[in-house]
Order: C-alpha cells, then sequence, then structure tokens
C-alpha cells in the first residue's frame, strides 16, 4: 500500500519513522548519529552500513542506555532544545515539534511528587504506562482512569521534572497506526494530599533541626555559669583569708567572702574571723592604689615619648617642608619640567597637610596637659606668653614663605606662558594660512571697534558742544539781566530797544515769571545742574546743591520756582511701588521750539 511504501520496515531499520515528518527524521538522524540521505534516497556518507542502521566503527546510541538519562543536560536559553526518540519494548515516544512553544504547565504545589498524564492511548495499560515513566524514577503509585489519563506518583520531587520532560511526545503502541493505538502525552503537575503532608513533615523536621542546631550555638556562646559557693567552715574560712592575702586570687575570695555575709554567716563566733578578712580586703586598697600610681606613671612616661617622638616627625616634616619650597624658588623651578614642577608641588601640599595634622595634634596634647597643670604648678606666665609670641613669630615665618613660593610660582607660570607664546608663534609660521584668516578676522573686529570707538567720540564732542552752548546761554542770561536792570530807569530806552532785535526777547522777559535776579540766577544754576544729570534729580538733592552755594535757600522757593517754568522744567515720576520718587528734568530746549 501507500502507507508501507512510505514507511520504513522495522527489520532493516530499528528505529521506524514515517518518512512523511522529514522534520522529526532528520532531528532522530542527527541526533542518534546516523548518516543524512539525499534527496534521491541515496546515503551521503561512503561508509554508511543500510543493515546496520548506523555508520561503520560507531556503535548504536541508544537514549535509554544506562549512563544517559531521559533528561538531557542543561542547555542554554537562547538554544532550541532538540528532543530525541526514545525506544520501549511495548511503544515508541516521538519527539514533538520543536518550533513549537513549550507546553504549559500550572504552578508547582509544595512537595509534589505526583503527576497528571493525559493524551494515553486508548488501548494503553498501566504496564506501558510503567514501562514508560519508570525510566523517570521509582514509581510507587498508578492511579489510571477509564478515560485516557492517570495519575503517577514517584518516590522523590526530582523525578517528577524527568516526567514533564516527556510532555508533547507523541506515543505509538507498536507499529500500528490506528487511533486506538497513539496518543500525544500531556504531562502536568498535580496536587496530592500525600505529597501535601510528607512535604510538611519534612519542614516540620526541618524546623526542628534548625531549632536545635541555633540552640546548640547559643549554648556554645553563653558564658560559664560561676562556681557554686562553697559553705561557710573555720576550714574554709582558713583558705579564704589565705587567698585574700593573694593578688592573683583575691577577686575570688571576695566574691566567696560577700556571698557568706549575705547568707547571715556573721555571728558571735565568726565574727573575729569575718573582721581579720575584711581588714585583709582593707589592706588590698593600698595595693590597689600603689598599682594604678605605677600604671599612671607608665601612662605619663608614654605621653612623654610620644610627644618627644611626635615633635622629631613635625621637625622632618619641617625639614622637608623647606626642601619643596627652596625647590619652589625660580632660581630651581625654571629647570624642572612641567610634570616635575607639578609633582613637587603635589607633595609639598601633601606634606605641609600632614605636617599640620601633627602639629595640631601635639598642640593639642599641649593643651591638655595645661589644663591639668593646677595655678601652683604654673611657674612662670610670661613663657607661655613667650612661647605664644614664638608660634605666632612662627606662623607669621610659614605665611611669609608660603607668599614667597607662591610668588615665585605666579612667575613660573608667567614663564611658561611666555614659552608657550613663542612655541605658539613659531607654529604660527607653519599655519600660515590659516592664522592669515584668523588675523583678517581680528583686524576686521579691531576695524569694526575702531568705527563704534570714533563715532563714540563723535558722540562725546557733540555732548561737549551742548554742554558749551548750555553755558553759553547761561552768560547771555546774565548779560540780558544786568541789561535788564539798567533799561529799567528810562522808559526810552526800552522803546528804542523795541525797535531793534531784542526787543522780542525783552517783551518775552517782561512778562516772563522770572521777577528778580535772585531767580534768574537761580534758574540758570538749576539748568545748568539738572543738564549735567539727564536722568533728572529729585528737589531734595537739587536743594542740597543750592544750598551749598547759598544756606538761606529753602525747598519750597526752588520747587515754587521750577514749576511756574514749565517750559524749561518737567516733574517726572520714576520708580515703582515703595520706590516712588519725583524728579525734575531740563527740558529748555524743547521748550525753545515749543515757544
Amino acid at each position: 500500500s501507500a502507507d508501507g511504501g512510505r514507511n520504513l520496515s522495522l527489520d532493516s531499520v530499528p528505529m521506524g519513522l514515517p518518512i512523511s515528518d522529514p522534520t522529526a527524521w532528520a532531528t532522530a538522524m542527527n541526533n542518534l548519529g546516523m548518516a543524512p540521505m539525499g534527496m534521491t534516497g541515496q546515503p551521503l556518507l561512503p561508509d554508511f552500513d543500510p543493515a546496520l542502521g548506523m555508520m561503520t566503527g560507531i556503535p548504536p546510541i541508544n537514549p535509554m542506555m544506562p549512563g544517559l538519562g531521559i533528561v538531557p543536560p542543561p542547555i542554554p536559553p537562547d538554544m532550541p532544545a532538540v528532543k530525541e526518540i526514545i525506544h520501549c519494548k511495548s511503544c515508541t515516544l516521538f519527539p514533538p515539534n520543536p518550533h513549537l512553544p513549550p507546553p504549559a504547565t500550572r504552578e508547582r504545589p509544595p512537595g509534589c511528587k505526583t503527576v497528571f498524564v493525559g493524551g494515553l492511548p486508548e488501548n494503553g495499560t498501566e504496564q506501558i504506562i510503567m514501562e514508560v515513566f519508570e525510566q523517570c524514577g521509582e514509581v510507587i503509585a498508578i492511579r489510571k482512569s477509564k478515560k485516557n489519563f492517570c495519575h503517577i506518583r514517584f518516590a522523590e520531587e526530582f523525578m517528577v521534572d524527568k516526567a514533564l520532560y516527556l510532555s508533547g511526545y507523541r506515543i505509538r503502541l507498536g507499529s500500528s497506526t490506528d487511533k486506538k493505538d497513539t496518543g500525544r502525552l500531556h504531562v502536568d503537575f498535580a496536587q496530592a494530599r500525600d505529597d501535601l503532608y510528607e512535604w510538611e513533615c519534612k519542614q516540620r523536621m526541618l524546623a526542628r533541626e534548625e531549632r536545635h542546631r541555633r540552640r546548640l550555638e547559643e549554648e556554645r556562646f553563653r558564658p560559664p555559669s560561676p562556681p557554686p559557693v562553697v559553705h561557710y567552715s573555720d576550714h574554709e574560712c582558713s583558705i579564704i583569708a589565705e587567698k585574700l592575702k593573694d593578688d592573683t586570687k583575691f577577686s575570688e575570695a571576695v566574691q566567696t567572702l560577700l556571698t557568706w555575709i549575705e547568707r547571715g554567716e556573721v555571728n558571735r563566733r565568726t565574727a573575729n574571723n569575718f573582721y581579720s578578712m575584711i581588714q585583709s580586703a582593707n589592706s588590698h586598697i593600698r595595693r590597689l592604689v600603689n598599682e594604678k600610681a605605677t600604671h599612671e606613671k607608665e601612662m605619663e612616661e608614654a605621653k612623654e615619648k610620644f610627644k618627644l617622638a611626635l615633635s622629631g616627625i613635625l621637625v622632618q616634616f619641617e625639614q622637608i617642608v623647606a626642601v619643596y619650597h627652596s625647590a619652589s624658588k625660580q632660581k630651581a623651578w625654571d629647570h624642572f619640567t612641567k610634570a616635575q614642577r607639578k609633582n613637587i608641588s603635589v607633595w609639598c601640599k601633601q606634606a605641609e597637610e600632614i605636617r599640620n595634622i601633627h602639629n595640631d595634634e601635639l598642640m593639642g596634647i599641649r593643651r591638655e596637659e595645661e589644663m591639668e597643670m593646677s595655678d601652683e604648678e604654673i611657674e612662670d606666665p610670661s613663657e607661655m606668653k613667650e612661647t605664644e609670641e614664638s608660634a605666632l613669630v612662627s606662623q607669621v615665618e610659614a605665611l611669609k614663605e608660603e607668599n614667597d613660593s607662591l610668588r615665585w610660582q605666579l612667575d613660573a607660570y608667567r614663564n611658561e606662558v611666555e614659552l608657550l607664546k613663542q612655541e605658539q608663534g613659531k607654529a604660527s609660521r607653519d599655519e600660515d594660512t590659516t592664522k592669515e584668516q584668523q588675523l583678517k578676522l581680528l583686524q576686521q573686529a579691531l576695524q569694526g571697534m575702531q568705527q563704534h570707538l570714533l563715532k563714540v567720540q563723535d558722540e562725546y564732542k557733540k555732548r561737549e558742544a551742548e554742554l558749551e552752548k548750555v553755558r553759553e546761554d547761561k552768560l547771555k542770561i546774565e548779560t540780558l539781566l544786568e541789561t535788564l536792570k539798567e533799561q529799567e530807569s528810562s522808559t526810552s530806552r526800552i522803546c528804542a530797544c523795541s525797535q531793534e532785535k531784542e526787543c522780542p526777547a525783552e517783551k518775552t522777559l517782561s512778562t516772563s515769571p522770572v521777577k528778580s535776579e535772585r531767580e534768574a540766577l537761580l534758574v540758570g544754576i538749576i539748568s545748568t545742574f539738572l543738564h549735567v544729570h539727564p536722568f533728572g534729580a529729585s528737589i531734595e538733592y537739587i536743594c542740597s546743591y543750592l544750598q551749598r552755594l547759598d544756606s538761606k535757600i529753602c525747598t519750597t522757593e526752588v520747587e515754587v520756582l521750577m514749576t511756574r517754568l514749565q517750559h524749561t522744567f518737567k516733574q517726572e515720576l520714576s520708580g515703582v511701588g515703595a520706590s516712588l520718587e519725583k524728579r525734575w528734568k531740563f527740558c529748555g530746549f524743547d521748550g525753545l521750539k515749543m515757544t
């Protein structure tokens, strides 16, 4: 038949596969080491023996051989897992398509040892199920349903993972292709009361072991309990009395004595014994005081040694810093390279910081000693002043040296800048084209700045000319005022002058709000003052200036005069809110055009 033609014979090839599934066929051949077939059915390798179904010299590989578990070694997550064909005595398991997603599983219950297996063939028996899944581990029980599923309980939890590996495999009983003899396995976690009970028992056992381990650790680190105190007797009393006289056993003996007294062992008969023991304890006080004095003496000697050593270290630090400062002077500094100068400056800073730290420490020790000293021990306060003055002098000298070194460093940096300028000048000869362009741009910028400067100078000259004109106008006004005084005496002169060019000006003056020569002078001075202040000035500022000339001038007089001359002065408000201020400005040039 067509099916028979498409299938390989089980006698010729020990692993029967339908050729209609080329993916599974190629996967099986690659995994089992079999030679791949070409499109014409000819073997691609010449040493392939079709009778054996394997390459010559290579033993057949069976995935169920001893030492080869069903679960393959761990595969990296980026590589697809390639499953193999599994042969059993009564059935054959074919792997699923590797391109399909892995079968879904439920959340694993705690302590799971039971799996659900669905998709079994209708003709599948418990013996066949045992034959397939006993390779995953020891099977304790199989509960098979009349339908095509069952529950399998294993001995250990890791065996469930091996069983899950078979999920998705197609099972075929023998060589039959009947639907009742085929199926697709679906293996998933199952929730069983026995698994949960065993898992809880195991967790309780682990908790007990943990508590026992912690108890042992606590007992190991717990300090030992003190030995029990013996009861009072004359013999024990003599032993304790001897121990009280021994320095090494005194603490133990005193504890025993304290316990006896607290127990109430003191009575008329034993009072003398207890008094002698208390007297021994009192004599131990003198020994303790002497021991403390010796320790204090040793501590003072150690402090003196430390102070001497620290002062010697400070002297050496001062010498090293002096070496750095002398190397930083211009005589030697110019001969070092830039890297060497940098290292010397860094070393100098580090040495100065360490020296200052040690100096502060030594000064702190001395301050503590001075605080501990009593007034009687201070022999001469002038010596302390001299030491303070010497310390101040040394600090001033250190600051001077540091200032000199900084000055030398500045000179060295200036020399470096000059050298860099010379080097840049040499390099500029090689890059004439770029530098010429830059020079042109700079020249253009300079020309623009010069033009701007000329404009500013022209404006300045114009302002000076305007200022001179204002001064001339002021002089003219003064002369006009003088002529007015002379013209008031004779009316005939006024009529004669009315025919001349000065007649209009005289009419305006006669009708002008300026009533006296004093007011005219004030108008001229205020005009000159406000012309110098183009942004205006307050009435107080103007009056302060006028009061320097005449202390009799008041603010109201000046303000009334300026309000009358509306074409000469104008009042403006400047500022915002609390800083609002009234300012007077000179508007004579604009007022001349209006009149």
